[in-house]
C-alpha cells in the first residue's frame, strides 16, 4: 500500500517519506480499513514536530492521521464478517498503536471504526474524530445542554465549529468568537446565533447585551489562558468552562478566588484520555447528530497523500479555516 510515515521528528518537509508498506492484517478484535479520506489534527503535526519535552517517538516508524473515513475490506478474529463492505469514520487510528490513516489501509479495534450513516459523505467522516468527540465532552460533561445558553470561543476552528453544531442539535443557544471574516462565515454556516468579532469588540459586553445581563452557562474554550478573564465576566453563577487547549498560565495569577465565588467549575478535556463511556456518549450523539442531518465538516483545505507534507505545513500556520483533509483513494 502507498503511505506516508516519519522514523524521526522533525519539520514535515525533512522527516515525511512517501512509499510502499505491506498491507496491515486485523489481529483479534479489529478491522481493516481502505481509507478513503485522511483527517489532519494538530496533535498529528505536534507528534510529527515533537512537543515541547516530548521528543521521542513511541515506535520506530509511524504513520499520522488519527482520523479518517473509508470502507471495511476485512476483519479479524473475533469480528463479524458482515462489517465487511461497513463505510466507517475512523477516530485514534494511531492512539497505542504506530499505524494512522495516512496509508491505503489501517488496521484499528472494531470500536475504532463507527459506521457512516447511508447520507454522510466520506469527508464529513473523515472530520469528525478528535474534533467532534472534543466538541462533545466540553459540550456534555455534567448532562444535556438544552434550553442552556453556551459560549464556544474560536467558532471558526476545528474544535469550535463541531462544538456550534452539536449544540445547537441539543438545543442551546449558541454565542460564539471569531477574529477574522473567513471564521465568521464558517460559525455562521455552523449555526451560531450570535457572532462576536473578538479583536473589533468587546466581548464581556457584546455576550452580556445578547443575554440580556444573564450571561452564559457553559464556555468552551480553546485558550483558557488567554480567555480566563473574560469568562469571568460572562459566566452566570455555577457556570462552567470546558477548555481543551491553553496558552500557559502563571499560577501566581490564576484566579481561584473569582471561580470559587462564582462556584465555577473548570473541565479539562483530552480526548486521548477521557473515559471509554465519553468516547460512547459522544459517538451516539455525533451518529444522532448526522442523521439529523445536522453536522458537516467545514473542510477548509485539502492535499494528495503525496502532499502530505504540504498539509502539515498548512495545519501548522494557522492560517486554514476549517478541517484539512487528505484524499487517499477513491
Amino acid at each position: 500500500m502507498k503511505a506516508v510515515w516519519f522514523e524521526k521528528q522533525g519539520p514535515a518537509r525533512e522527516v515525511l517519506v512517501e512509499g510502499e508498506m505491506p498491507d496491515p492484517t486485523p489481529e483479534a478484535g479489529q478491522v481493516r480499513v481502505q481509507v478513503r479520506v485522511s483527517g489532519l489534527n494538530p496533535s498529528d503535526t505536534k507528534a510529527r514536530g515533537g512537543f515541547g519535552a516530548v521528543r521521542k517517538l513511541e515506535y520506530p516508524r509511524i504513520i499520522p492521521g488519527q482520523d479518517g473515513a473509508g470502507v471495511i475490506d476485512r476483519v479479524g478474529p473475533g469480528v463479524p464478517q458482515s462489517r465487511i463492505g461497513e463505510r466507517v469514520w475512523i477516530y485514534e487510528a494511531y492512539r497505542g498503536r504506530p499505524f494512522g490513516t495516512a496509508a491505503g489501509y489501517v488496521a484499528v479495534p472494531s470500536q475504532n471504526a463507527v459506521q457512516l450513516p447511508p447520507s454522510i459523505d466520506f469527508d464529513t467522516g473523515a472530520g469528525l474524530g478528535v474534533p467532534a468527540l472534543t466538541a462533545h465532552r466540553c459540550l456534555f460533561a455534567d448532562g444535556g445542554i438544552q434550553g442552556r445558553t453556551v459560549l464556544v470561543h474560536g467558532g471558526g476552528g476545528g474544535v469550535g465549529n463541531p462544538a456550534i453544531q452539536l449544540a445547537r442539535w441539543a438545543g442551546a443557544r449558541v454565542l460564539t468568537t471569531v477574529s477574522r471574516p473567513e471564521q465568521e462565515a464558517a460559525a455562521r454556516r455552523a449555526g451560531a446565533h450570535v457572532v462576536i468579532n473578538r479583536k473589533r469588540d468587546d466581548v464581556v459586553a457584546a455576550v452580556r447585551e445578547a443575554t440580556s445581563g444573564q450571561g452564559v452557562d457553559r464556555v468552551v474554550d480553546v485558550d483558557f489562558g488567554q480567555n480566563l478573564q473574560t469568562n469571568l465576566g460572562v459566566l452566570k453563577v455555577g457556570g462552567a468552562i470546558s477548555m481543551y487547549s491553553s496558552s500557559p498560565v502563571d499560577s501566581a495569577q490564576f484566579p481561584a478566588l473569582q471561580l470559587m465565588v462564582k462556584c465555577i467549575r473548570v473541565d479539562f478535556v483530552l480526548v486521548y484520555t477521557m473515559s471509554q463511556q465519553a468516547h460512547q456518549d459522544a459517538i451516539r450523539d455525533t451518529t444522532a447528530c448526522l442523521e439529523a442531518g445536522q453536522y458537516r465538516t467545514e473542510v477548509g483545505a485539502r492535499f494528495p497523500l503525496e502532499e502530505l507534507a504540504e498539509a502539515h505545513e498548512a495545519q501548522e500556520s494557522g492560517t486554514v479555516v476549517g478541517k484539512i483533509l487528505v484524499d487517499v483513494s477513491k
